[in-house]
């Protein structure tokens, strides 16, 4: 954030977007033996609409069920030289300190 062009700019510091399934298998295949109770199935978007009748906590995640956000770091990366980690990595790194820490 030194660069003088940043000066009272706004960035984007998000990565590549990913699906939980996909979350789920950078979890076992960078985890081995740890996230092996990792679940890996996929429950179907219609599924969680109808448990939503009955489980109004579900109702606040209605709208993105099977939309993909996207969103762009294009200015962070021209101005700032910003390179976000691959996705995987956050992921396996953030697992490796849960089960590090014993808290997963």
């Amino acid at each position: 954030m030194l660069a003088p062009e940043a000066a009272g700019e706004r960035f984007l510091g998000t990565g590549e977007f990913v699906w939980m399934r996909e979350i789920a298998a950078a979890l076992r295949t960078g985890l081995g033996d740890a996230a092996a109770q990792v679940p890996t199935r996929q429950l179907p978007d219609f599924v969680v609409r109808v448990a939503s009748l009955a489980d109004r906590s579900l109702r606040p995640i209605m709208p993105g069920l099977g939309r993909r956000n996207r969103h762009s770091t294009d200015k962070a990366r021209r101005i700032l030289g910003w390179q976000p980690r691959p996705a995987a990595d956050t992921v396996i790194g953030c697992g490796s300190s849960l089960v590090e820490w014993e808290l997963a």
